[in-house]
């Protein structure tokens, strides 16, 4: 049977973790300059990275991990130092590059991996599936992770109406914001990261 309880934990956990509304200003301050049929292949490209990421790890993920020998602090690490480089290209505005290189880098990366499919959101699927009871259990688990998904695609596609409301200084303004955020948010990844290591003797 589907359980309600679980469906209702596991999507409050990732909207936390993945938090949509603070993804809204770096996905326009990364999209800025594109046509808006481009801006909504984008938001649908890093959702589907995002899940295919997500979906690769709740069927398979400890199992990788212990393969490559690679531990969660670990990738909590790698993921900050990736997002403290773009939080620096967005600070010093080196964001102005070719067009088709951007488009593969912003679907790709950051937005797909690790903004939205990071280490917190890949731990909690991880924990989720292996915690699930059967298979109304499991049912809850990944509907609630579609859900999610499906409230990030919408909360990117529609926050593009922003973008004709603030035009280019806004964009500017935005821009900087969000590097200094992301580079926040990358610190305290790699301060987790860090810490887990040392609490954990290294492992």
């Amino acid at each position: 049977m589907f359980d309600l309880a679980v469906f209702g934990s596991v999507f409050v956990t990732l909207f936390v973790i993945m938090d949509p509304p603070g993804i809204t200003p770096i996905f326009l301050a990364l999209t800025s300059g594109r046509p808006v049929k481009v801006q909504r292949k984008m938001a649908f490209q890093a959702v589907l990275v995002a899940f295919g990421v997500i979906a690769v790890f709740g069927l398979c993920g400890q199992q990788i991990l212990d393969y490559l020998h690679v531990s969660v602090p670990a990738l909590m690490v790698a993921g900050g130092l990736l997002l403290l480089l773009i939080a620096l290209d967005l600070l010093t505005g080196k964001t102005d590059e070719p067009s088709q290189t951007k488009d593969v880098n912003v679907a790709l990366v950051p937005l797909g991996m690790p903004l939205l499919a990071g280490p917190g959101a890949i731990v909690t699927v991880i924990l989720a599936v292996q915690e699930s009871d059967g298979i109304g259990g499991r049912l809850s688990v990944w509907a609630a992770i579609v859900a999610m998904h499906v409230v990030l695609w919408l909360v990117m596609r529609y926050s593009l109406l922003i973008i004709r409301v603030i035009k280019d200084g806004g964009v500017v303004l935005v821009t900087r914001l969000s590097g200094m955020l992301l580079s926040a948010i990358a610190v305290q990844q790699i301060a987790g990261g860090v810490t887990q290591f040392i609490q954990n003797g290294g492992a």
